[in-house]
């Protein structure tokens, strides 16, 4: 889905972004669901996930599972 027919939507930006703007923005959506951007393509494409996918994406992040793609 593009980006940007998700006008409703309230796009937040980590914190942990940083100036070059490699990052990506998520927006809560009704239905409980969960849409990913890039920041640097806010009209593109947009990736959208349920509630439960996004909390095990995050649970699995502060775990470490992925630690292994950022070297």
């Amino acid at each position: 889905m593009r980006a940007d027919t998700l006008s409703a939507a309230t796009w937040t930006k980590s914190s942990y972004s940083n100036a070059t703007g490699n990052c990506v923005e998520f927006a809560q959506l009704p239905g409980g669901r969960v849409a990913i951007r890039n920041s640097r393509d806010p009209q593109g494409p947009a990736l959208i996930y349920t509630r439960d996918e996004i909390a095990a994406f995050v649970a699995g992040a502060r775990g470490g599972d992925f630690d292994s793609v950022i070297g």
